[in-house]
């Protein structure tokens, strides 16, 4: 009788093994743990970012249009407002049409950085109690989410570009750059916010009044004012110059806050570590939480 022989796998099964020593006391290696987990985790990001954007769309009768709504009904709404004398904007650099729908389009960015991870994370809260992978992959998917949902407002952007006839400069290739530092601030405050809203409703339902006010405090449909108590609580608002650095690199090319710009830059990558960092330590607790 042959004596069955099992022959060792070229493939080494991956074995994850857990210690009740918090991964605080060992920094670098929480790093390179993190940065382990994030990469195996776009294989299954991908997935999650294809299966939301069908599912986004699929019952939805104006499908994309809803990329443009917000940002051209916004604009009606105050140049009804402007136009009748209730609210004096001031003057902007460019149309003011164009303005308002251009920066709403990149605060609607903005917004949807923040909230879409802590969707993600609510929307799968069975998935995390019933299976083990790396959770890094929900965050992950969201921002892909952002960047889809940002190329479909881009259209409508170009089409601003051609109706009101703007010039383009050349600083408009640097446009993405603060776009990317825009859209890292807002992850950094979703990936912070998802474990907690896992948890708590609370979170959600507050998020939208939030973002609301926090809008009217961002120069998104009014110039920055140049005194007064609003210019102090703006210059302290980070989405500020990270939006307008955003919107003046498009547009006219001169930027008006490049320190501002780069302090609140400096916020949203080094806040941007501390929240995974936070997410990492947080979701264990938090899938114990919702699984008892």
């Amino acid at each position: 009788m042959k004596k069955l022989r099992i022959k060792p796998s070229k493939r080494q099964t991956a074995r994850a093994f857990y210690s009740s020593q918090s991964q605080l006391r060992h920094p670098t290696q929480m790093l390179q743990l993190l940065r382990r987990d994030i990469l195996a985790s776009r294989e299954l990001a991908w997935q999650l970012l294809i299966r939301d954007i069908k599912a986004q769309y699929r019952q939805s009768l104006l499908g994309f249009a809803w990329a443009f709504i917000p940002p051209v009904i916004t604009a009606v709404g105050f140049m009804f407002a402007k136009g009748n004398g209730i609210v004096n904007i001031g003057e902007t650099d460019i149309p003011y049409p164009a303005y308002v729908m251009f920066s709403t389009s990149l605060w609607q960015t903005f917004s949807e950085a923040i909230s879409l991870p802590v969707q993600q994370v609510t929307n799968a809260k069975m998935m995390l109690a019933k299976i083990n992978f790396p959770r890094e992959a929900l965050v992950l998917s969201a921002v892909g989410q952002v960047f889809f949902n940002f190329l479909i407002k881009l259209i409508f952007i170009i089409g601003l570009f051609i109706w009101f006839r703007m010039p383009v400069t050349w600083s408009i290739v640097l446009a993405p750059v603060a776009l990317l530092h825009l859209i890292m601030l807002g992850t950094t405050i979703g990936t912070v916010l998802a474990p907690i809203g896992a948890l708590y409703k609370d979170v959600t339902k507050g998020l939208t009044f939030i973002l609301s006010f926090w809008m009217l405090l961002t120069p998104v449909v009014y110039p920055p004012p140049q005194g007064g108590k609003l210019s102090l609580l703006i210059n302290l608002n980070p989405v500020s110059p990270l939006l307008v650095t955003t919107r003046e690199l498009s547009t006219v090319g001169i930027l008006s806050n490049p320190q501002g710009f780069w302090m609140a830059s400096g916020v949203a990558f080094l806040g941007l570590l501390l929240a995974w960092m936070f997410y990492r330590l947080a979701m264990p607790y938090v899938i114990e939480r919702m699984s008892s």
